[in-house]
């Protein structure tokens, strides 16, 4: 299979990571479709996707044109075989749990053609822990994405039973959408950005866990040192708190480590409140306008 024989491009888990990926997908000449366990999940993913396809509109990444010709090139269908069908590359966005992957991708190897590449975008997980699941090991690949509003890097991990011409094939497919590669040559949980990113986010939580100090001087802290826009808190709440929840309680468990589990009983709080990040306009911070984007909250004078 060449890049040039990939021209449908299917979406498993019609979440905010799987919103971003479909739609750079068909920014960049993919017929896309997504797939999720209802239609009311995928009438609100594709209402999402077509406001935040008009904002790129709106900040010149689109023009009016490519706006409509991306739009057209997007459906959706809760219905596996209809979505399956001549699917030529898979991208996975499921939850963060290697028996769901596992399930997943063992039904749509029943369901697409031989020739099918899966993709999963796992945050910490590694593709060794469900490749034989997925009945197919030898054409499954990490391609792991951040989030696409702000970066296009991605890491593309192989596990050793990965034919390296899937390898290849799933760089060159990246690279066709507009993205920068971040090439493993082994696998690694959290691949390179969110290893260095998950030790960020552990300290900051056991830094509240503890009650050491606020959310929000924590926050503090790391943006009036650094100099970035946004502290660790800031950061979950984008990546979306059950996912950070999901994460730390699995390898909370895994591990044994009682102040990983302390992390995510932190979290928890939150994601039993509903208050699940930006997406639901309530986290650590609420949304839009968050406090750590206002004057006066390095010194303190903004509260949240």
């Amino acid at each position: 299979m060449k890049l040039s024989d990939i021209r449908k491009v299917l979406i498993l888990g019609a979440g905010t990571m799987g919103q971003q990926i479909g739609l750079q997908c068909a920014m960049n000449g993919y017929q896309t479709v997504y797939y999720d366990l209802s239609q009311e999940i995928l009438d609100k993913a594709v209402k999402r996707v077509g406001k935040l396809a008009n904002w790129y509109a709106s900040t010149g990444r689109l023009t009016p044109e490519q706006l409509q010709q991306t739009m057209a090139r997007i459906s959706a269908t809760s219905d596996p075989a209809e979505a399956a069908k001549d699917a030529d590359f898979i991208s996975e966005s499921v939850p963060e749990d290697p028996d769901i992957k596992a399930r997943v991708f063992a039904q749509f190897h029943a369901l697409c053609p031989e020739r099918t590449i899966f993709t999963t975008n796992t945050s910490m997980l590694v593709p060794s822990m469900f490749a034989q699941a997925t009945g197919r090991p030898e054409r499954l690949c990490a391609l792991h994405f951040h989030d696409l509003r702000a970066s296009t890097v991605v890491d593309v991990m192989p596990h050793p039973g990965t034919d390296p011409a899937v390898t290849q094939l799933v760089d060159d497919f990246a690279r066709s959408i507009g993205c920068i590669v971040i090439m493993l040559h082994r696998e690694n949980n959290g691949y390179v950005f969110n290893t260095m990113l998950s030790s960020l986010m552990h300290a900051a939580l056991m830094l509240a866990s503890r009650d050491v100090a606020s959310v929000q001087d924590i926050d503090r802290a790391w943006m009036g040192v650094t100099y970035m826009p946004m502290g660790p808190f800031g950061i979950m709440d984008q990546v979306g708190l059950s996912t950070v929840w999901t994460i730390t309680e699995y390898w909370a468990k895994k591990m044994g480590d009682p102040q990983a589990q302390r992390n995510a009983d932190f979290v928890k709080q939150y994601v039993d409140r509903g208050e699940l990040g930006y997406k639901t306009g309530k986290g650590f911070y609420t949304y839009p306008g968050p406090a750590y984007q206002k004057p006066g909250f390095l010194n303190g004078e903004t509260k949240e």
